[in-house]
């Protein structure tokens, strides 16, 4: 699959901690989504960021931690493989975990020409997946996640000893949709997350992730 024309950059950030019986093999599988979108024949021909200066997919056998810094030149067909590769993970994670996505519209940065269109505006699109063993997983690291960004944010007006009950209310609002989860019984269709491919806060492109 050649994606030299691609209009996106799509950079694949997190890491996630694997159960200690999970295997290489295993895990090779549930990534196959993104080797294979790569072009790749195998992850370890495939863990190879498009930049040199991030370190790829790598994975700790003796920590089994599994840690993405990871970009690959694609388009919105992408996304596909982001939804297979959640589903292989959930199957592999010891306990639930965040994946950043960020989708770089390559065309606006392309310089060559005359550059883009001043009223033109870049097409980046963020996306926060999250994988886990169970839906309560799940919700958790969601939970932590929109926890500090609240208290984070209310810091600026209120002392955190103060926010206590911001973050009793949050955590109600947690308790009632994972309730309403089970009694849906949809246990096994992991929610996708708080907000979508909202692209963040505020205007401006994200920077790339460089380590």
């Amino acid at each position: 699959m050649s994606h030299y024309n691609a209009p996106f950059e799509i950079h694949v950030h997190g890491q996630v901690q694997l159960r200690s019986d999970a295997g290489f093999e295993q895990l090779q599988e549930a990534l196959r989504p993104l080797w294979k979108y790569a072009g790749a024949r195998s992850l370890a021909d495939g863990a190879a960021s498009a930049y040199e200066e991030e370190p790829g997919i790598q994975y700790d056998v003796k920590t089994h931690l599994l840690q993405m810094c990871w970009t690959v030149h694609g388009d919105e067909d992408f996304r596909q493989s982001l939804d297979e590769m959640c589903m292989g993970l959930n199957e592999l994670a010891e306990q639930g975990a965040a994946i950043e996505v960020t989708f770089y519209d390559a065309e606006f940065d392309d310089e060559e020409g005359d550059g883009p269109d001043e009223d033109a505006e870049a097409r980046d699109d963020f996306v926060m997946l999250f994988v886990g063993p169970t839906p309560a997983a799940i919700m958790q690291v969601q939970r932590d996640l929109l926890v500090q960004d609240v208290i984070n944010m209310m810091e600026r007006h209120f002392d955190a000893s103060e926010l206590g009950g911001v973050v009793a209310e949050i955590d109600k609002l947690f308790n009632q949709r994972f309730d309403a989860l089970v009694n849906s019984l949809e246990i096994g269709k992991p929610p996708r997350g708080l907000g979508g491919g909202n692209g963040g806060h505020g205007g401006g492109r994200r920077p790339r992730h460089l380590h």
